[in-house]
């Protein structure tokens, strides 16, 4: 219990000083523009695959369960509500988390069993505002972009299915689309992505900075890194619907 309590207030000692490091000079601007492209652009392709091939299956399962009712006009309102509303912050924060938040988590947990870290404190550098400040801040931020990404390309592959069965336009189709969609569902996107984005660089970058037992350790940040972001997003993605909804 008391090893429990002991790590609380280590999560909480490392994320108020994240809180403090992020506004205060000097800024990493170079490194915060470089772990956009780590985490950006080095996904795109997987969440450009993950979206599209969603958006595909999703239509084809929910085709047969609406076709039972002659209701399959709903296809392109469902399929955008089901996508921009869940599917795409959610399945892309677990992408990262596996992809990105081990990454992290395997990156800076090497350079603390290694001392790196500690290197860089006597060359008169802050290693938590390069190593730990830069890439929450890219995950924070980029993770939203992503995931609107990933709803658009999402409902790319909603279109081919609906396309090759009903032959709708692209126009007509995207019009039916967002005939059902809200700014709340917009807002909500936007702000549970980055939430998500948010705990995933903490939870990597926290479990690499208290890594330690040489290798296995570094191991051990990784894994534990993904595997606490997503526990934590599971919940955050409840808390934040069961809110969310309260204002429908």
């Amino acid at each position: 219990m008391k090893v429990f309590f002991l790590r609380i207030y280590d999560i909480y000692q490392f994320s108020l000083r994240f809180w403090k490091e992020a506004f205060l000079p000097p800024y990493e601007y170079k490194e915060v523009f470089n772990q956009f492209f780590e985490v950006g652009i080095k996904s795109l392709s997987i969440i450009s695959l993950t979206g599209f091939i969603t958006g595909l299956v999703f239509t084809k399962q929910s085709r047969s369960s609406l076709a039972e009712f002659g209701a399959t006009s709903w296809l392109p309102s469902l399929m955008a509500i089901a996508v921009l509303r869940a599917l795409a912050p959610l399945v892309t924060a677990l992408i990262i988390a596996g992809k990105v938040g081990s990454n992290i988590g395997a990156e800076i947990g090497s350079m603390r069993v290694s001392e790196q870290i500690e290197a860089m404190e006597v060359s008169s550098t802050n290693p938590f505002k390069f190593l730990v400040v830069s890439r929450v801040l890219a995950t924070t931020c980029i993770v939203p972009v992503l995931a609107i990404y990933m709803g658009f390309i999402g409902l790319l592959g909603a279109f081919v299915n609906v396309y090759n069965n009903e032959q709708t336009s692209f126009v007509s189709f995207f019009q039916q689309a967002f005939m059902k969609i809200t700014f709340l569902d917009l807002f909500t996107l936007v702000l549970k992505s980055a939430i998500y984005g948010y705990t995933i660089g903490m939870a990597g970058c926290f479990n690499g900075w208290y890594a330690d037992q040489g290798t296995v350790g570094v191991g051990r940040a990784a894994n534990m890194a993904v595997v606490v972001s997503m526990f934590l997003i599971f919940i955050e993605e409840m808390l934040i619907v069961t809110l969310i909804n309260n204002y429908r």
